[in-house]
């Protein structure tokens, strides 16, 4: 996050080291439902092109199927949208929609029970805020937030306010996360040591250039200042420019690229499969290696992240080839699930480590099936609706808890790579430091000590598939004081 994101966002909502601690947060506030018959009022910031195309057709046509919403509102910077999305709502709902350029205003005058949020990245945290405090629920677009502090902020307002929120990575409303998370906590794979996962893209013209610039697109249009956010303390100033407004992925001061534009779809669901939270230890590697056409951010790119848990996760890509993908996996002790990649599935694969290893020759691989969806943004959307109805923030599939863990492992691998630094993240004081060796210290020392491996949250299986057999021959071991054997050894046995 930019010097200039960092003080205007704290200035307004505290230091995160003052925050309440991650680890301990307060249970949210219970979610008020609206009465069977109420209608939710929902309003829209920044339908431009996923806020359009995805927020805005997706809930009109929730609100065509039956659903008990209106459709009452849009606030954008950008004139063209805004009538798009006014014109496109009262065309398909027959409800007349009110434009605004503020959504401060929008905030104030439509008595919202929720809103959609489609910004830019910078702006996500504080328009979330903002419309939490007001009262509304919240459906915003991934990634949650413009850095890992701003996401803590985000959870604190969400249990403080109890406001119902969605982060809009779909595909974590696939039924195949929860149903590998018990399969992983009922030991299927022994104790679960690693995720891998990838987002590759391809294009000719560059990563995030295929949004098209328009003539319309100008300062006459486009209440740029608001756009930045100088004010708010969210951007630096900087002259208009059509790319800048169109393809902010590109830039810094705006978005990460692929590190949040794409690593977090996949490392949220990874987390959700595996129950892993927040990252104890981030880096993360890359650089621009083809696409230099004026972007900050690179074209390939790496993250590994430990966890407290004693797992790691990879999520690896790059921008410039997609035809020889790596697998989605996860790996345990007595073996994996291989769920090859993109978002359509209908089973995954168990394959099982050697009977020499797992002591069970009745492992087999096998094709495990699971549930499908036909259209994930539809029922992302249908979740959110649902856990609105009930009141229930924890109804949610990708609540904000979730979204701040996964904002931790993108962008502290965004921050790793561009200040080449490695990143430990504390999780019972919310506070970040530079790497230190104390890492790798804490591993030594339980294995020194001959410590239990550590586990996923909510582990059933014992010590199976996590306990080393130990050879007799092992018995020789140890240190040889003074010239003496080790005690327990033969030799000692036998000198006695």
């Amino acid at each position: 996050m930019s010097d200039v994101s960092r003080r205007g966002f704290l200035k307004t909502t505290g230091t995160v080291a003052a925050a309440t601690a991650v680890a301990s947060l307060a249970a949210p506030a219970p979610a008020r439902a609206k009465g069977s018959n109420e209608r939710l009022r929902i309003g829209f910031i920044g339908p431009g092109g996923r806020g359009f195309g995805a927020h805005v057709k997706t809930l009109c046509k929730h609100h065509n199927d039956g659903a008990n919403i209106e459709l009452v509102a849009a606030a954008d910077v950008y004139s063209v949208h805004r009538d798009k999305t006014t014109d496109y709502i009262q065309k398909e709902t027959g409800y007349a929609a009110k434009g605004y350029v503020d959504y401060t205003e929008m905030l104030e005058k439509e008595n919202l029970d929720a809103v959609c949020i489609g910004t830019p990245d910078h702006w996500h945290a504080k328009q979330t805020i903002d419309a939490m405090e007001a009262g509304c629920h919240v459906y915003c677009e991934k990634p949650m937030t413009h850095s890992v502090e701003e996401g803590l902020e985000v959870v604190k307002a969400w249990q403080k306010t109890g406001k119902v929120m969605q982060v809009g990575v779909q595909s974590t409303s696939l039924p195949l996360w929860d149903q590998v998370r018990g399969l992983l906590q009922d030991g299927k794979l022994g104790k679960v040591l690693m995720y891998q996962t990838e987002y590759f893209r391809n294009s000719a013209q560059g990563q995030w250039r295929y949004y098209k610039l328009e003539e319309a697109m100008n300062p006459r249009n486009i209440d740029w200042q608001r756009w930045l956010g100088v004010k708010e303390g969210l951007a630096p100033q900087r002259d208009f420019d059509r790319a800048v407004y169109k393809q902010w992925r590109r830039f810094w001061d705006f978005g990460s690229g692929m590190y949040t534009d794409l690593f977090v779809h996949r490392t949220t669901a990874m987390l959700k499969a595996t129950g892993l939270r927040f990252p104890g230890r981030v880096v993360g590697a890359g650089g621009i290696f083809m696409e230099y056409d004026g972007r900050d951010v690179p074209d390939v790119a790496t993250v590994a992240a430990d966890f407290p848990e004693g797992v790691q996760g990879l999520v690896s890509s790059t921008m410039c080839n997609q035809e020889s993908r790596i697998q989605q996996l996860i790996r345990g002790h007595h073996g994996s699930f291989i769920f090859g990649n993109g978002e359509g599935f209908d089973s995954f694969q168990f394959v099982p480590e050697r009977p020499q290893v797992t002591r069970d020759s009745k492992l087999k691989a096998e094709t495990i099936p699971t549930g499908t969806v036909d259209n994930t943004t539809y029922a992302h959307f249908g979740n959110w609706l649902d856990a609105m109805a009930k009141g229930d923030q924890q109804a949610c599939n990708n609540p904000p808890d979730l979204g701040a863990a996964a904002i931790a492992v993108v962008n502290l691998g965004a921050q790793s790579y561009r200040k080449g630094k490695v990143f430990h993240f504390d999780a019972e004081t919310g506070t970040i430091s530079d790497g230190n060796g104390d890492w790798s210290k804490k591993w030594e020392k339980k294995s020194h000590e001959r410590q239990k491996p550590n586990h996923i949250a909510g582990w059933k299986a014992g010590d199976h598939g996590s306990l080393l057999e130990e050879p007799d021959y092992m018995s020789l071991a140890g240190p040889w004081k003074n010239g003496k054997p080790p005690a327990g050894s033969p030799e000692a046995g036998a000198g006695s």
